[in-house]
């Protein structure tokens, strides 16, 4: 029985994703939230993000959020979904890079004329 034993990580894709606390995280932060538990879609959608991001050539960070209670907070009942200054983009499907690049470029152009 290994009930002290350190755990380990048993993610579906073995991806190391840290927890944030309710303080660590900025709903206002300039930074892409990928909501999800770090499954095959999960990790589908981080890379359809990274590489529309890297196509608009946009520095923008990108944080995993895998608590669910976390991910609660922002109202989503199905991920992966993609959260931006505390406003939802997009829930419960994987989005292909192009409808990645649309959507940033629809997000970004509104947040550069507020």
């Amino acid at each position: 029985m290994h009930i002290f034993k350190k755990k380990e990580n048993n993610s579906c894709c073995k991806t190391d994703f840290t927890k944030m606390n309710q303080t660590e995280f900025n709903k206002d932060a300039s930074e892409l939230l990928i909501l999800g538990s770090g499954c095959a879609k999960c990790q589908k959608l981080t890379s359809s993000i990274m590489t529309a991001l890297e196509e608009l050539q946009l520095q923008i960070p990108v944080r995993h959020v895998t608590d669910f209670a976390q991910i609660a907070t922002f109202g989503v009942m199905s991920t992966p979904a993609i959260v931006y200054k505390g406003n939802l983009l997009s829930y419960g499907k994987v989005l292909s890079v192009e409808e990645c690049k649309q959507l940033l470029t629809q997000t970004f152009r509104k947040d550069t004329h507020e």
